[in-house]
This record gives C-alpha cells, structure tokens and sequence, in this order.
C-alpha cells in the first residue's frame, strides 16, 4: 500500500478487479477512518458469504443495467464499440447509523458487519469498471486496473474556499481563534463560530477527488472522473453552491493540465452525493453548461465544464436515489461531458416509490443504505 498526494493507492482486488484511491480531511475521527480502514481490508480479500447470525434474512436487491433505447443517441447500435462502467453510491458512513437516526430500520440492517457484508456484495454485482463511492469525507474511485491506467491525481478540499476570501493574516488569526475555540468544547472547526461569517460557513469538511486515466488497449482514450460529496443542509444552500462552482472549476484546471500534458481530449465524467435536488441552483448550475438545461438568471456566467446527466440524457432523473420517511428525493448524480467522446449506453435501473423493497424507508434487508447505487454504461465514440 501506497500513500500519494492524499490517496492511499492499493494493489488489485480480486473481488472487483479494482485500485482503489481514498481522500479525507484531517478532521475525521479515529473511528471514522477504522471503519474504512475494515472495509478495505474487506475488500483487499475474497469475499465472504454472510453468515445466519450476521442478517438471517437479508436478500439485497441486485439492478440490472437498461440499454438506452432512444434513436438519437447513436452509440446504442454500436455493438462493437469500447464500453465501460461506472457506479457511484453513498455507501453511508456507520458513524450515522444508529437506532435513533433511522428507528423504522430493522436492527440487524444497522450493524457494520452485516451492511459492509451486503454492501460488497451489491458492488460485486454491479461489474463496474469505474466505482465512485461516498461515506463521510471518504471518497473512493476504483477502477479496473486491466482496462484502464492512472494517470495523474489530485485531491478537492472544499475548505480551501474558506482561505481564498481571506488575506493571509486575516486567516492566521481566524484560524487560531476557531482552533482555541474548538479545543476548548472538544469540537471540530466546522461545529462552531459564527455561521454569517464566510470563513466560518464555508468550513464544511467537505472533499472530492479527481484522477485521468487512460484507457488500455484497443481504446486509446483519456477520461477524467471526479467523485464528490457536497455539504448536506438544505438550508445552506449558498455554501453547496460555492461547492459545485469549486469543483467544476477544478475540474476544468485539471482537464486543462492534462490536455496540455498529454496532448488529448479527455472525457470529463463527475459523480457523487451533491445532496441536491432537479431543479434547485446548484443541480441548474452543474447543467447549466450543457445542451439539456436552460440556464437560469442565477447560473447565467460561463461554467467552465459543459456537463450533462446521464439520466436526465437517456431517461429523466429517477424519483429518488435517497429513500427515508423524513425525505425522499434525488441526490446522486453522474455527469458527463457531451461531444467529448463519449455517450451513454445504459443506466442502472432504479426502484419506484411503490417497490416493496424501498417500503418504509432504508436501509432495509434489500439495501444496505439509505441511498441507492446509481450507474451507467458509456461507449467511447
């Protein structure tokens, strides 16, 4: 195992074929970083079968992959095309799981032992070629090391947007102030202070990754792929804005970078949990720059990466990826970069809010988390 620039890069996995490259922030606890730490350590062996006193009745649901069927996008006839996978799923951290936080959930579908067991194994079934997976400031890309080859790496701290509207000196005596502050009540930088002070607000402990790969024989092709998780308050709404204009401005620096390094064209895909519904300002402003949204007043300045969804490109946005009976909704994205060499193929199918398997809210003996795992297929054209 490997530390650099932030991602801890491990060796092939048997159970998904996959390397896998983590980014965190300094701020999670002991706890927290353990709990992955066993996961990946889960995921570095064979996987094993659950046993009966683990979640004796647990039957996780396995999607299928949907052929897209509309006429316009051409890929879908090229049977002989290159095509690669892509998942993405907020796996849910098991700092938040606790019976009082989801109290309809069965018992035995809140234990680390039992959801990790069932989380690899719907990961598994998925066969994706590229994995983004989100739990607390923890994010993941595995990719499938025989199909495709990394590049170059770098690591989104969306805490840098508290640094960039302060002079140095004003951000030396902020910080120190929170830091006494924290040290004091035994709490993180972003639980106190005053939040209409921006430095304050925009302190999230919130992170994303992005990496370019290059594909493998026969497929030439680069692809750039970012996983992120944006700060969940609805109520903030200002703050995850911030956060998506961060990151697509990121994205395009990197896409830049690499461009210019390796003399291509990458394909720009971005997953993750934007904790952001159709329609509100930052789903209109991460749209905003391709060819299925009108831009609004509000997102009307240039984007720097024109992207797309893929299910509102093959199907329309599902009705939810986040099911709990305090709200259910549409969080969880893939985006991709139209005209950029790549189309979509196929997507991952999703329940309906009248599935048995989603009754009650999750996570349930079907889903191991309260979010569903979201995936596409593309062809490079």
């Amino acid at each position: 195992m490997l530390l650099k620039s932030g991602f801890l890069l491990h060796s092939r996995i048997p159970l998904i074929s996959s390397t896998f490259w983590t980014s965190y922030p300094s701020s999670l606890t002991s706890s927290t970083i353990s709990e992955f730490t066993s996961m990946v350590f889960m995921l570095k062996v064979c996987m094993r079968k659950m046993s009966t006193t683990d979640m004796a009745t647990a039957t996780p649901v396995y999607p299928k992959f949907i052929p897209v069927e509309q006429s316009e996008i051409t890929s879908v006839s090229k049977s002989d095309g290159f095509k690669f996978r892509v998942v993405s799923y907020n796996i849910l951290a098991q700092v938040y799981v606790k019976s009082s936080k989801f109290p309809y959930s069965p018992a035995p579908c809140l234990k680390w032992k039992a959801r990790s067991s069932v989380v690899l194994d719907v990961l598994k079934s998925l066969d994706a070629d590229i994995l983004c997976l989100q739990k607390k400031g923890l994010m993941i890309i595995g990719i499938a090391i025989f199909k495709l080859e990394l590049i170059v790496e770098e690591r989104i701290d969306y805490n840098d947007l508290a640094n960039l509207i302060l002079d140095e000196p004003s951000r030396v005596e902020q910080k120190k102030a929170l830091d006494t502050n924290n040290k004091e009540q035994g709490k993180t930088q972003g639980d106190l202070g005053d939040p209409n002070d921006p430095y304050v607000r925009l302190k999230r402990d919130c992170v994303g990754i992005m990496a370019a790969f290059k594909f493998k024989n026969p497929c030439q092709h680069y692809v750039i792929v970012a996983n992120t998780h944006l700060y969940w308050d609805p109520e903030w709404a200002d703050v995850k804005l911030a956060q998506a204009k961060y990151l697509l401005s990121r994205v395009a620096q990197f896409k830049k970078m690499v461009s210019e390094k390796f003399e291509c064209t990458p394909s720009v895909l971005i997953a993750g949990d934007f904790n952001s519904v159709p329609g509100d300002k930052v789903y209109e402003y991460l749209l905003s720059g391709g060819s299925m949204v009108v831009p609004l007043p509000e997102c009307s300045e240039d984007v720097p990466v024109p992207l797309c969804s893929v299910y509102a490109y093959t199907r329309g946005e599902p009705p939810f990826t986040n099911c709990t009976p305090g709200f259910t909704g549409t969080l969880d994205y893939i985006l991709f970069s139209p005209s950029e060499g790549i189309e979509p193929v196929g997507y991952l199918e999703l329940p309906v809010a009248e599935s048995p398997d989603v009754k009650g809210g999750l996570p349930n003996y079907y889903h191991p988390s309260d979010h569903l795992p979201i995936g596409a297929d593309f062809a490079v054209v």
